[in-house]
């Protein structure tokens, strides 16, 4: 089995559980450290920043990468 597309990563995901999978992998320092964006770094929370994220598709789309890059290091550690 090949290395798993982004759509297959991305299938199914909402964007809450992308961001908790990503706060549980990462924690939000590190989130903060990879995008570095006032939700992640300055009093986090879900809430915030699903709402920042809502409405900045720039943003969005880099946290969807970081996803990507997380999930596929994961599996790598994993075999």
């Amino acid at each position: 089995m090949g290395r798993p597309t982004t759509n297959e990563i991305l299938e199914g995901k909402t964007l809450e559980s992308i961001l908790n999978e990503l706060i549980e992998y990462l924690g939000w320092k590190d989130m903060g450290r990879e995008i570095n964006i006032k939700c992640f770094n300055e009093n986090p929370s879900v809430k915030s920043s699903l709402t920042f994220l809502r409405k900045t598709p720039w943003a969005r789309a880099k946290v969807e990468w970081l996803y990507i890059q997380c999930m596929r290091e994961k599996k790598r550690n994993e075999s």
